[in-house]
């Protein structure tokens, strides 16, 4: 799971002894840092992760319906737990008000645990949409389903579409086009030819395979469709920019006219296209890969009809396969076990609670908050944000390598930082949206279909910036670069990131760390592209920004020297975002601990200093381990790094880590003082 952390600052200084500052110092009830759970054989300063964390990823391996385990997992596991209770009750009653919360929660939750309906139905539901592709007869139909099954929320080939803010007019609604058209995870994996991929790639075509001849194509014709389909994404996946490219803000920023774009795709009149996908009335969209479409247009215009029925067919496939009979179900598991490496499915109540939560978490959210959010622990977090945020403008007022004017108007860009906790302020009801008992793939053509009307309905209005961007249940944290916000679901309120009773060094080095990285995303490599407002716009003097690129190209060093799975190097790039993140973030926490009661005085607690605690509470939050499948494909695809690394990766930035475990030249993760990297 992915995870970013943020920081936040009271204007106007802050007050040492301010009660704010204090979390509850009461003797803890448990031990928070147990040394049960640590390996005290290795030296601090050889493995942090494996000194703070070694015993209890020993004792806890890998669950088989996981790929991975730890901290994160061990609270999501809770919150599904908790959401699989909340259905399962509500659930009970059939008759509830129709388009009451209930009604519609319950309701869908009980259509899709309707096991015996949905494998009866077998592939029917998705019949007709195979039906009405056989029949199409020339490209410019293909154009036009292409276009039916994105307005009617079916399928989206060949590229996404949607509507979001213009990078450069923050406030203003525009569509966005974006390269696609791909199945598997990342674009290398059409692109590489070492074992492992060669593995996956066979894999994934035994899986196009298995769905075709599942719906009755003999599986001579059915092999024949795998080498189309992969054949049609490799093509694609050739004109896709990477992830590290898709990182660059301005390169994603290309604006065209409606009819500029046309003249680029000529197969696809958007003149009129784009009205018939509900979009009518623009004048200019943004496309993040120009180039992308170019090829993706030859490729419609000249390919064998047949062959892109294929891949339409393909898409219909593998987009419904969740609502289709036990076979197909099983099908996709066999191929992400490969992906992924896990072992056995996840339990369909909680794959059912996961889907209900991604379709209308925020009807689901308001059963999950009445029941399980605190008030209190909002009006916490919100003065927890406010005096780290006073920090990190401390913070930036001391730094060496920036001039003043760079300096003002990063403070002005802190200054405007909004913030948001545990949930919205008014929950979405999805106006309209009719869910059924008795009609499982039915309530989810329905969800898809709501939720594309209201994303296109938000053309024409202004960006609406009370919305959440994540379900309250959600176990994770967020920067939006265009609002210019933080956001923390109610889901990450919670032990090992948060705990009332705990003393402050542990809420510090969890939650207030978590809340540093999603504040020094603001300011990482792409967040520092953005202004205060949210626009894409460069407020740096080159000076600066060649010194801020100067110390960022070391973090890049730092963890491209990480590996995975003994060989797989980490991609510093790709991840430097995060790994910003967490150096900024964690310096914040530990300023703010330090004027804390607890921060200032040297008094143990289980044996532990007021600063081993802050930093294995850190570390802590890390534990967990990855199934070798997951690790590979995480070093492609994931922005974030490893646990294992994140959990002293910064650390050994962090002079004051290095004094309070007494690590020396010779232990195997020093740095000296000179080579320790300060960013923000």
């Amino acid at each position: 799971m992915k995870i970013k952390l943020t920081h936040i600052i009271l204007a106007g200084g802050i007050c040492l002894a301010a009660s704010a500052f204090v979390i509850d110092n009461v003797k803890p009830k448990k031990k928070y840092i147990d040394r049960a759970n640590m390996n005290t054989s290795v030296k601090p300063g050889d493995n942090f992760f494996e000194y703070a964390n070694g015993t209890w990823v020993k004792n806890n391996p890998i669950p088989a319906k996981q790929t991975r385990w730890g901290a994160f997992n061990l609270l999501a596991q809770e919150n599904i737990d908790r959401l699989v209770e909340i259905l399962k009750e509500v659930s009970k009653t059939p008759d509830q008000p129709k388009g009451s919360v209930k009604q519609r929660v319950g309701d869908l939750y009980a259509s899709a645990m309707d096991s015996l309906a949905i494998e009866k139905l077998n592939f029917d539901p998705i019949k007709p949409d195979l039906e009405r592709i056989a029949g199409i007869k020339a490209t410019d139909d293909v154009i036009t389903e292409i276009v039916y099954e994105r307005t009617n929320a079916i399928a989206g080939p060949f590229f996404g579409f949607g509507v979001g803010a213009d990078s450069k007019h923050p406030k203003v609604n525009i569509v966005n086009f974006s390269q696609g058209g791909t199945t598997l995870p990342d674009r290398d994996y059409y692109l590489k030819d070492d074992a492992r991929t060669i593995k996956i790639q066979n894999a994934y075509k035994q899986y196009i395979v298995t769905l075709f001849t599942l719906t009755g194509t003999d599986a001579k014709q059915a092999a024949k469709n795998a080498d189309i389909i992969f054949g049609i994404e490799t093509k694609l996946a050739k004109a896709q920019l990477s992830r590290t490219e898709m990182r660059d803000p301005n390169k994603r920023y290309n604006k065209f006219s409606v009819v500029g774009f046309k003249n680029i795709t000529p197969h696809f009149d958007w003149v009129k296209l784009m009205p018939a996908m509900k979009a009518a009335g623009q004048d200019s969209i943004i496309v993040d890969n120009p180039e992308f479409f170019k090829t993706e247009d030859n490729l419609v215009g000249s390919a064998n009809v047949d062959d892109l029925k294929t891949y339409l067919a393909w898409g219909i496939l593998k987009g419904s396969v969740g609502s289709l009979s036990s076979a197909f179900v099983t099908a996709a598991f066999n191929f992400n076990s490969v992906l992924s490496g896990q072992k056995v499915q996840t339990p369909r109540n909680e794959r059912m609670a996961s889907m209900i939560d991604q379709n209308v978490g925020e009807l689901l959210g308001q059963l999950y908050a009445e029941k399980y959010f605190k008030p209190a622990a909002k009006a916490y977090m919100i003065t927890l944000v406010n005096n780290l945020k006073s920090v990190l403008g401390d913070r930036i007022k001391r730094l060496d390598w920036m001039s003043d004017e760079t300096k003002a108007r990063a403070l002005k860009k802190l200054a405007a930082f909004s913030v948001k906790v545990g949930y919205a302020d008014k929950w979405e009801i999805y106006q309209g949206l009719i869910i059924e008992r008795n009609d499982y793939a039915g309530n989810l053509r329905r969800m898809a279909q709501w939720q594309y009307n209201f994303n296109l309905s938000q053309l024409g209005k202004p960006v609406d910036r009370t919305r959440f961007n994540m379900t309250p249940p959600t176990v994770n944290a967020n920067y939006s670069p265009t609002k210019n916000e933080i956001t923390f679901p109610a889901g990450i309120l919670q032990y090992p990131f948060f705990d009332f009773n705990a003393d402050d060094a542990i809420n510090y080095g969890a939650i207030g760390a978590v809340i540093g990285h999603e504040m020094t995303h603001g300011f990482d490599d792409q967040g520092r592209q953005y202004d205060a407002d949210g626009s894409l716009h460069d407020w740096w003097t080159k000076t600066d920004a060649d010194k801020f690129k100067q110390r960022a190209d070391k973090v890049v060093e730092q963890f491209n020297a990480y590996t995975v799975n003994d060989t797989l190097h980490l991609n510093g790039r790709l991840t430097l975002g995060e790994n910003l993140a967490d150096l900024g973030g964690l310096n914040v926490a530990y300023e703010a601990f330090k004027k804390t009661k607890q921060g200032k005085s040297k008094v143990k607690i289980d044996g532990f200093t007021p600063d081993q605690r802050f930093f294995l509470s850190f570390a802590q939050v890390w534990r967990g381990s990855a199934r070798p499948e997951y690790a590979a494909q995480a070093v492609l695809v994931d922005p974030h790094s490893p646990g294992q690394y994140r959990a002293f990766a910064a650390l050994t930035n962090i002079d004051a880590w290095y004094k309070a475990f007494n690590v020396k030249p010779g232990d195997k993760l020093y740095k000296k003082p000179a080579d320790r990297i300060k960013v923000w």
